[in-house]
């Protein structure tokens, strides 16, 4: 079960563009939020001397967004390093320890965990050209240092980022509702809305065809997700190699069928209820 949460932000220059330090209630951590172009300002801050672990975002080439994953002794001297090495971050997002308990096999464990779930979420291009190596540490420690995460995790959305969050939306103790969507031209999808969204599950199949009636937005899209390999040619239809969200589910059902649909009667539980059928029964039983 989770529990309501507290978080204390602090805007260090009265500034909401600016720095800012963020606190949970009852947690030995502490995060900043820092632009680029604020890291020579940070003397006046003497706990980003300590040790931590940091987080770099930006876009890569390509207009992706992108993030480098990394742990220092030293944050303060760690970042004024990156200002010289890296080009593509505008922002940093530091994690230190307030009681300053995080040691160097600490921040070791912390940098491997967050490059590994990083990478599983697959929402970000992960800028870190070697994998971090993950430090032995005892199993307490290891216990200490994922809850630690748990937090991180949070801030780190919570600061606008959702790098390590799952494509899907895993509601615990709650059955998860799949909606199918299936015609001609293979189409065959699976997926569930979620807070971003509508996201279209690894597996799914795309119509090999699109009709002439298409909308040339999403004629553009389509071709765009082609292009980037988000679907794959499997000649009779396409395939979608990974999970992948869309803005609205009308725009992933019209990707899926190769025609313009209403994603809110197309989608539909495996008892033919469509999706906005369970959204006004979903709401219904909330009054």
């Amino acid at each position: 079960m989770r529990f309501g949460k507290t978080i204390k932000i602090f805007l260090i220059d009265g500034d909401p563009n600016g720095r800012m330090s963020c606190e949970l209630s009852n947690w030995s951590g502490k995060a900043y939020k820092i632009p680029r172009i604020k890291i020579k300002d940070c003397t006046d801050r003497d706990d980003l001397t300590s040790t931590g672990v940091y987080l770099l975002f930006g876009k890569d080439d390509t207009g992706k967004d992108q993030v480098y994953i990394g742990e220092a002794e030293s944050i303060l001297k760690r970042l004024n390093q990156q200002l010289n090495q890296k080009d593509f971050w505008n922002e940093a997002i530091i994690f230190i320890s307030k009681d300053e308990n995080l040691n160097k096999a600490h921040i070791k464990y912390l940098e491997n965990r967050l490059h590994e779930i990083a990478k599983s979420a697959n929402r970000y291009t992960v800028d870190n050209s070697i994998i971090p190596t993950q430090s032995s540490i005892s199993e307490s420690d290891r216990a200490e240092m994922e809850e630690f995460i748990e937090y991180i995790k949070m801030l780190v959305n919570t600061l606008g980022h959702k790098v390590f969050d799952e494509k899907r939306d895993f509601k615990p103790k709650k059955k998860q509702e799949t909606f199918f969507i299936k015609a001609n031209r293979g189409a065959d999808g699976q997926g569930e809305p979620t807070s971003d969204g509508f996201v279209v599950f690894k597996g799914s199949k795309a119509a090999g065809s699109t009709v002439n009636s298409m909308t040339q937005n999403f004629v553009n899209l389509r071709q765009k997700l082609i292009n980037e390999g988000v679907l794959m040619n499997k000649g009779e239809y396409y395939d979608f190699p990974e999970d992948y969200i869309f803005s609205s589910p009308s725009t992933a059902a019209s990707i899926v069928l190769g025609r313009n649909a209403n994603g809110l009667t197309e989608w539909k539980l495996s008892n033919g209820k469509t999706l906005k059928e369970f959204e006004s029964n979903e709401k219904s039983t909330k009054v």
